[in-house]
């Protein structure tokens, strides 16, 4: 019975070039090994400077998202989806959000999150599939993909920008074109693997780099912190319970007990304690003013002052 060759794909990248400056990992001994990744890694912060004005503008629209109510979803496949799906669960407790406010979608389902799905990355009407069922006009979807050219990826960006959504592109290929309808193309040129084509290694630290940036810098722009503490946090165990006393004696210059009493005071909402301690009004009056700046805590202040004056 004749057999029905694979489709093969050359890719056009530089994440797929071997590395003149690794060609002898392999005669090295452990540390020498170690010394030439992490040499490689030490590259990747520059590559990701180089594209933050794109990385900026993909900020500006994921505010624009949720202020208006709508969601931020992220795509991906293989290293890329895993790397999504973590930064998308990391921001629930880091800033209390809702569940739903970032939304991952993984080339394969859950279960490629632990293991490799044959050629789910491959299947463009998958990936628009993913988008049909769950997106809508005002969402806003990032993509992400090392080579620049994931069907899954591409597919689903193409659906979410016929149904209105705005889109954005993590890619590690720079020679690669701008896909029709993409509204920012990150491309971050990362250069040839320390082991060519192990796009988990430079290309997915600048993925982890982007992603990180990217959703940290939506949640300060949303008020989810106060100067660089996590105010927003749920205090799940006794580390983070302890945490949310340090984080209002941070904030305050107030001390633990004061701190902890202000906390009993607000039910144990981090933001409403700060609020009350900084500006001396009391609990109730803290929250309310927080719901009328959508829990921004600097905007509150700054509300209770003029009201004050």
């Amino acid at each position: 019975m004749m057999t029905v060759p694979r489709q093969v794909v050359n890719v056009d990248s530089p994440t797929e070039q071997r590395n003149p400056r690794t060609t002898d990992i392999d005669l090295m001994p452990t540390i020498g090994i170690l010394g030439m990744i992490n040499a490689e890694d030490r590259r990747v912060p520059d590559a990701v400077n180089a594209v933050l004005p794109q990385v900026a503008r993909a900020v500006d629209y994921a505010v624009e998202t949720l202020r208006a109510g709508h969601r931020v979803h992220y795509v991906g496949a293989g290293t890329s989806g895993r790397l999504a799906t973590l930064d998308a669960a990391e921001l629930v407790p880091t800033f209390n959000v809702p569940s739903d406010w970032f939304v991952a979608h993984h080339a394969g389902g859950e279960r490629a999150l632990r293991q490799a799905v044959e050629n789910a990355e491959d299947d463009a009407s998958a990936g628009a599939a993913e988008m049909l069922d769950s997106v809508e006009s005002g969402d806003f979807v990032l993509g992400l993909t090392a080579s620049g050219r994931t069907p899954f990826v591409l597919g689903a960006l193409a659906a979410a920008s016929r149904r209105g959504a705005r889109t954005g592109l993590v890619s590690g290929n720079p020679s690669a074109a701008k896909p029709v309808g993409v509204d920012v193309l990150i491309a971050v040129d990362t250069g040839p693997e320390a082991i060519a084509g192990s796009t988990r290694m430079k290309a997915g630290t600048a993925q982890k780099i982007i992603l990180t940036a990217f959703s940290t810098a939506t949640m300060i722009r949303l008020g989810r912190t106060y100067s660089n503490l996590m105010v927003s946090m749920r205090a799940t165990n006794a580390k983070l319970r302890g945490r949310t006393v340090r984080i209002l004696r941070e904030a305050t210059g107030m001390s633990a007990q004061d701190c902890s009493e202000a906390l009993t005071e607000a039910d144990g909402e981090l933001k409403v304690a700060l609020v009350h301690l900084l500006s001396g009004v009391d609990a109730d009056a803290a929250a309310r003013t927080l719901a009328a700046t959508d829990g921004h805590v600097r905007k509150a202040l700054d509300m209770l002052r003029v009201k004050a004056s």
